[in-house]
């Protein structure tokens, strides 16, 4: 089993930064893809970004492509999401999952675990 829980959400101005943080346990995550996704109420949770298991190869939705960069440290058993020039469509709560084995980073139904979500929040 793998747990995983994010941090550093938060409010933030239109413009502004902010860096998600997503701490494994139980399990080392070193082959694990990973994966970042967003819900807003009455959506379906919507790919983010993702990052396969030695950072080599990254994807992003093109909503955020230019503007957020995921990285892993698997020294760390922990994954990134930094997010700049924020916009208050990013709006969310936003989702850190594991997939192992890599099967489809994209959609969330092959994800094999997820933590609980951090609040984003972006004024304008």
């Amino acid at each position: 089993q793998v747990q995983l829980v994010e941090s550093g959400g938060g409010l933030v101005q239109a413009g502004g930064s902010l860096r998600l943080s997503c701490a494994a346990s139980g399990r080392t995550i070193s082959q694990y893809a990973m994966g970042w996704f967003r819900q807003t109420p009455g959506k379906e949770r919507e790919f983010v970004a993702a990052v396969r298991w030695n950072g080599g190869s990254t994807y992003y939705a093109d909503s955020v492509k230019g503007r957020f960069t995921i990285s892993r440290d698997n020294a760390k058993n922990t994954v990134y999401l930094q997010m700049n020039s924020l916009k208050p469509e990013d709006t969310a709560v936003y989702y850190c999952a594991a997939e192992n084995p890599w099967r489809n980073l994209y959609d969330s139904g092959e994800y094999d675990y997820w933590g609980q979500g951090t609040q984003v929040t972006v004024s304008s």
